[in-house]
C-alpha cells in the first residue's frame, strides 16, 4: 500500500538543485508533502520557542523529518549563525524557519530566508500578501499554523501553499476544537496540502492523519521530549513525570490567550494572584523582552497603538504577550521549571522516556508501516471472503 499521490492543485513542489543533491529514499509513507519540503518522511518538527535551535532541527532533518528553526526566540545577532550551523550539520538538507511579523527583526528573518534559500517558513497570522508573495517568488513554501477553519481559509487567501492545523490537544497557544474534528473539516474545504498537529506522537497517529486526508503530521512535544532538544534535565524530568493528561491544561493567564501547559507551581501562583499582581508581572516581562529583543520604545508604542486601533480590549493582552517567551525561557533555558511555564501537548502524558530524534522517527515509521500492512491484510482477507 502506497500513500503517495499526485500533488493537489495549487501545490507545486519546489524545483531546484537541492533536492537533486540529496535524493530522497522512497517509502510506503511518502506523500507529496515530502517532495514539497524535500524530506524523507512526512514528519514535521514544530518551531518551539527556546527549544527548536540548530541542534534539534539538524537532528530531526538528519533522521528524515523536517525541522523548523525557532527564529522568534533566537537573538537577532545569532540567527544567521544558527541557520549556517543547521546547513553544516545536515550537509545542506532542507529545513524551515519560523517568524512573527511583530518581531523587531522580522525583516531580517525574511531577508535571511530568501538569502539562504530556506525551504519553508512557518508563522501565525500577520504577514500580508506582499510579504508572502516575496517568499513564494523565492521558491519558499509558506506554511502557517492555524487552529480554525476560517483562519486556514484566510491564510490561503493571503498566499499560503501548505496549512498546518493544530487541534486543541496541542501544546502552547491552541484552540478548543479537537484535531479529529478540525482536520477533516479543513481537508474538505481547502485545495492545498494539510499537515495535522495536536495529539500526535507515534506511527498510529501518522496513519490516522493520512487516513483523514492530511499529508503529514507536525509534532512539538514529542520532539521536545528527546535527548536532542537541549532542554535542561530538571525541566525534561517534569515532562517525563507528567502522567495525568488532565494536569496538562489550558490557561489564559500567561498572555491572555488560551495556552496548554504542564500544571506547576508558577501557574498555580498566577491563578491565585490578584489582577494587579498579574499586570505587574506582565509589565516586568514586557520590559525584559524589550531589552532582550532590542525592541525600541517607538516599535513597542507602534505595537500598542495598532492593538488599540484594531481592538481596544486587546491592549492588556498585548502587554501580556511578552509573558510567554520570558516565562518559557526560565524553564527551557534556565532550567527552573517551578519558576516559569512549560508549554505541552496532552501527549506528554503517554511519552514515558526520552529518545533521540533518530529513534523517535524510526519508531514512528516502523509502527506506521506495520499498521498499513495490517490494514492491507484485512482488506485482502475481506476480499477473499
Amino acid at each position: 500500500m502506497t500513500v503517495a499521490a499526485a500533488s493537489p492543485a495549487g501545490a507545486s513542489p519546489v524545483q531546484d538543485d537541492r533536492a537533486a543533491a540529496h535524493p530522497v529514499q522512497l517509502s510506503p509513507l511518502r506523500t507529496p508533502l515530502c517532495d514539497l519540503l524535500g524530506c524523507r518522511y512526512p514528519i514535521v518538527q514544530t518551531a518551539m520557542g527556546w527549544v527548536a535551535g540548530s541542534s534539534l532541527v539538524a537532528a530531526t532533518t538528519n533522521a528524515g523529518g523536517f525541522g523548523f528553526l525557532a527564529g522568534a526566540t533566537i537573538p537577532a545577532d545569532q540567527v544567521e549563525a544558527e541557520i549556517l550551523r543547521v546547513k553544516q550539520l545536515t550537509d545542506d538538507r532542507p529545513f524551515g524557519l519560523n517568524f512573527h511579523m511583530f518581531q523587531p527583526n522580522a525583516q531580517q528573518l525574511l531577508d535571511l530566508a530568501v538569502k539562504h534559500r530556506i525551504r519553508a517558513v512557518s508563522y501565525g497570522r500577520g504577514p500580508d500578501k506582499k510579504v508572502i508573495g516575496r517568499l513564494r517568488e523565492a521558491g519558499i513554501v509558506c506554511m502557517p499554523t492555524v487552529g480554525a477553519l476560517k483562519h486556514a481559509q484566510k491564510a490561503i487567501e493571503m498566499g499560503a501553499n501548505v496549512i498546518t492545523i493544530q487541534g486543541g490537544e496541542g501544546g502552547g497557544h491552541t484552540g478548543s476544537v479537537p484535531t479529529t474534528v478540525l482536520l477533516p473539516q479543513v481537508v474538505d474545504a481547502v485545495q492545498v496540502p494539510v499537515v495535522a498537529a495536536g495529539g500526535f506522537y507515534d506511527g498510529r497517529g501518522l496513519v490516522a492523519a493520512l487516513a483523514y486526508g492530511a499529508q503529514g503530521i507536525a509534532m512539538g512535544t514529542r520532539f521536545l521530549m528527546t535527548t536532542d532538544s537541549g532542554v535542561p534535565a530538571a525541566t525534561l524530568e517534569r515532562y517525563v513525570k507528567a502522567k495525568d493528561a488532565e494536569r496538562i491544561r489550558v490557561s489564559h493567564l500567561v498572555d491572555g490567550m488560551p495556552q496548554r501547559m504542564l500544571d506547576n507551581e508558577y501557574l498555580q501562583m498566577l491563578e491565585k494572584a490578584s489582577p494587579f499582581k498579574r499586570l505587574r508581572i506582565a509589565l516586568s516581562s514586557a520590559l525584559q523582552w524589550k531589552a532582550q529583543t532590542g525592541m525600541t520604545t517607538a516599535h513597542a508604542m507602534r505595537v500598542l497603538w495598532q492593538a488599540l486601533r484594531e481592538d481596544p480590549s486587546s491592549v492588556a493582552q498585548t502587554v501580556m504577550a511578552a509573558n510567554a517567551p520570558v516565562l518559557l525561557e526560565r524553564s527551557m533555558i534556565d532550567g527552573k521549571p517551578a519558576e516559569g511555564v512549560m508549554s505541552s501537548g496532552q501527549v506528554a502524558a503517554v511519552i514515558g522516556k526520552l529518545s533521540s530524534c533518530q529513534d523517535v522517527i524510526d519508531g514512528i515509521v516502523a509502527q506506521a508501516q506495520e499498521r498499513v500492512a495490517v490494514l492491507a491484510s484485512l482488506r485482502v482477507a475481506e476480499h477473499r471472503s
